[in-house]
């Protein structure tokens, strides 16, 4: 505990709790700053707009360990890696059983970072903070040599205070320590160090406060919708009369409204202005529709505009009916979600934004329409891809409370746990400002209709059990009131373990909607024991029972399965560093329990055939029962008839070999909607032909032959030269006729040259403990993927070489501009 009250006390140096960067979001407001260009000339500068917002990810200096004296600006740090953010020092170590199953048998450690930057002399009368969106963690934040702040959690978007300390027309020296010794302080991998984004933001005196504009749409109907906008402003010196008119842009950029008011703010004050402007014929957000507009907030004070702020949202409403379920712009629509963790694989916790967008258009492909942000505050990049591509969103808070659950070190639910309390160390003094910081920050964006304040805090005995589980219902009051300070539009949620337990100690009776983790027969007990409950699935498996559950009965508003996509950390034993119990692999590929959730979920027609392999076997979903195989190329196996498995939303499948046809099922007579075939291997080909009114579709399956070649296919062939837009390319190995060998399992090596660098490759496989960062990966089923990202401000070709043994090399060629 002494390092604890040591830390705190950093937090603390020049005032009370949060004075500085790490000021308490329970006396703050939210505004999301304007895009801005940070211009080093003071010429130039004094046209520059009154807000900047720079994107300071870059020219950072990394050292793995300790380093004394690294906090001062004369430091010397010219032998430190060069390092750009996102970056997770975790994924860059090497995989070890000596470390910890719970997150991935990666390590963690001590981590400084360094940046040296210019600031302009005539930025002496304004207002500089730099914001961190997620620093994993304990870390602390020095400008100068100076304490600036910090944040204990690695989830939590924060900022530092630097004007006081800054040398104006100079150069200045930012300086963070990460520590993250205690690797083992979750259950699942969280990463190591600045893993987010950062941005440095100059203000005048008087502007938004941060977090300080809220939208929201109390009346909406098709002819028109009420946007109101509350803004907070503050002024540090002086008093100052100021007019502030928000603009409301449709998508298109052009005006549908606009509201002006004037108020007068004494130094040190707030001033909340409450503005109203109306839409005519909005254009209403939904996962099918997702409609944004912009707020544009110009404050002027003194004759001259001193801040400008740009905030997007969107028109909608929602409502959760007790009997009828949830409410979309008065639609009734169902949760057809996935809970998601915040890696991204071989790039562990530091993903840029095409990959999380890559997997986001994945699962909406799939029929997904709604994401569970398991189980902590997200990036702000995925909230911005969930509303511009459609998703439901629940924001969630915490895995933890007050009492700290179990984190296997040698094989998830085996051995001794580790000792260490996870957030359980910081929930007393931050859980309130962390929670009410997630709040503000996300609660502009559409996607969010529910905010979830725990995960399974009431698992039986780990860490309450039926004695000692009373406090819960304190702890769940005190995070309701802190939501409901910064938004009270939105119901509250938590996704509860056991209701045997959270029913009786009032646990429940807290939330405004009681998600249920699993549970499918004390939710038919609780539907009908409690009348006026609302219900949500908050993590389900697969079982067709929890299907059945939702679409037989209103009052359940939907499901978010468990879980969308593999995970590091939560691992059985070694070699295995990650949970393989998601719908589709690390790398992005779907298993074929997705292609039976899309047979369910979407609306497009849609057919899947694959063999069960034999020695998995079950019959099931989850991955202990493993997968489809889906391919023909079955020569050796001693089966004389083989099990297929067809997947479908058409009316009638019908299953040929080589041209023959082996019978037509209808998917409505099909016991667990699986249509089942047995076909002898015979080499060529096995098509499944679904029709649906009058239409059909196909998929097939070939015998592939020897692997010839190497094929390439990237999703961004025109890359921003930001140093933060990337590429996916998916590589495999296919043979004369361009068929993936399923079985051609190559040691593939990526170079990427020109224009860009090499991100990650990822093969899906959980076993293959080759490092996350290595070059070389080994094709699982024959293929892989690889992240390509454009380097700042350098323009041209990126090229991508793959080579494997005795094949020839596969070339692409991207461009960054």
């Amino acid at each position: 505990m002494n390092e604890m009250n040591e830390l705190i006390r950093f937090f603390e140096v020049r005032g009370p709790r949060g004075a500085t960067g790490s000021r308490s979001a329970l006396a703050r407001w939210t505004a999301l700053g304007v895009a801005g260009v940070l211009l080093c000339s003071a010429a130039v500068l004094a046209a520059a707009p009154a807000r900047m917002r720079e994107d300071f990810d870059f020219d950072w200096r990394f050292h793995l360990g300790e380093a004394g004296g690294a906090k001062e600006a004369g430091f010397a740090d010219g032998s430190w890696a060069a390092v750009a953010l996102p970056h997770d020092f975790s994924a860059e170590g090497d995989f070890s059983p000596t470390n910890f199953s719970c997150t991935g048998y990666l390590p963690g450690g001590i981590g400084w970072y360094r940046k040296s930057f210019f600031v302009p002399a005539n930025w002496r009368e304004k207002l500089v903070r730099v914001e961190f969106e997620g620093v994993s963690e304990k870390s602390q934040v020095w400008i100068n040599g100076v304490p600036a702040g910090g944040w204990p959690w690695a989830y939590t978007t924060f900022d530092c205070d630097l004007t006081g300390h800054l040398k104006f027309g100079e150069t200045n020296v930012l300086a963070v320590r990460v520590d993250h010794s205690a690797v083992d302080d979750s259950r699942y991998y969280v990463g190591s160090g600045i893993y987010r984004r950062v941005w440095l933001i100059a203000t005048e005196k008087t502007h938004v406060a941060r977090d300080g504009v809220f939208v929201t749409t109390p009346e909406v109907s098709a002819g028109s919708a009420r946007v109101e906008i509350q803004t907070a402003l503050e002024i540090l010196a002086g008093t100052s009369g100021v007019e502030l008119t928000t603009e409301v842009l449709d998508a298109g950029g052009r005006r549908v409204g606009r509201a002006r008011s004037n108020a007068t703010i004494s130094a040190g004050q707030k001033c909340v202005v409450t503005q109203s402007v109306e839409v005519a014929s909005p254009k209403l957000w939904s996962p099918d529709s997702p409609a944004l507009y912009t707020a544009v907030s110009t404050l002027r004070a003194g004759g001259k505009t001193v801040d400008e702020v740009k905030t997007s949202f969107g028109v909608r409403t929602i409502q959760f009916d007790a009997q009828l379920g949830f409410f979309l712009n008065g639609r009734e629509t169902k949760f057809k979600g996935v809970c998601l963790h915040h890696d991204a694989g071989a790039l562990g916790a530091a993903a840029p934004e095409k990959a999380l967008e890559r997997r986001l258009r994945i699962l909406k492909e799939m029929g997904c329409n709604a994401i569970r942000t398991s189980h902590n505050a997200p990036a702000p990049e995925l909230l911005d891809l969930c509303d511009r591509l459609g998703f439901l969103v629940m924001d969630e808070a915490f895995d933890e409370w007050t009492g700290s659950k179990h984190k296997w070190l040698t094989g998830r639910n085996a051995g001794t746990p580790s000792p260490h309390p996870g957030y359980a160390e910081f929930f007393e003094q931050w859980a309130e400002t962390d929670l009410l910081d997630m709040v503000l920050r996300d609660r502009n964006h559409p996607s969010v209709v529910l905010w979830s304040i725990g995960n399974e805090v009431d698992f039986p005995n780990d860490p309450y059990n039926e004695e000692t589980a009373g406090i819960l219902a304190k702890d769940a009051q005190r995070l309701t009131n802190a939501v409901r300070r910064g938004d009270t539009t939105r119901p509250i949620t938590a996704g509860l373990a056991s209701l045997p337990i959270s029913n009786p100690i009032g646990l429940a009776d807290e939330l405004d909607v009681v998600g249920y983790n699993y549970q499918p027969e004390q939710i038919v007990r609780d539907l009908a024991a409690y009348p006026n409950r609302k219900f949500v699935g908050s993590e389900d498996g697969l079982e067709q029972s929890y299907v059945n559950l939702i679409s037989t009965n209103s009052r359940m508003t939907g499901q978010f399965l468990w879980v969308g996509f593999d995970f590091l950390g939560e691992a059985g034993a070694w070699p295995g560093h990650g949970s393989g119990s998601g719908l589709i692999d690390t790398s992005g590929f779907l298993k074929s329990r997705a292609e039976f959730r899309k047979s369910l979920w979407s609306d497009k027609p849609m057919v899947y055939a694959g063999v069960r392999p034999p020695s998995r076997g079950g019959g099931g979903f989850r991955g202990r029962f493993g997968d489809l195989e889906s391919h023909w190329n079955w020569a050796g196996d001693p089966r004389a008839e083989l099990p297929v498995e067809v997947y479908s939303n058409c009316r009638s499948v019908e299953l040929f070999l080589n041209g023959k046809s082996l019978g037509v099922k209808n998917t409505a007579d099909a016991p667990g909607r699986i249509l089942r075939w047995s076909a002898p291997f015979q080499p060529g080909e096995l098509k499944a032909v679904g029709r649906r009114d009058g239409k059909s579709v196909e998929y097939k399956l070939a015998t592939a032959g020897e692997a010839a070649r190497i094929e390439l296919a990237a999703d961004n062939a025109k890359l921003a030269a930001d140093g933060e837009d990337a590429a996916n390319i998916e590589i495999q190995a296919v043979d004369a006729k361009g068929a993936r060998v399923p079985g051609a399992n190559l040691l593939c090596a990526v170079d990427v040259g020109g224009a860009g660098r090499l991100l990650a490759v990822d093969n899906g496989n959980l076993s293959d403990n080759t490092p996350l960062r290595s070059h070389s990966r080994q094709l699982n089923h024959g293929r892989a993927v690889a992240v390509v990202g454009s380097l700042a401000h350098q323009a041209g070709a990126i090229y991508v070489t793959v080579t494997a043994p005795g094949l020839p090399a596969a070339r692409l060629t991207l461009r960054s501009r």
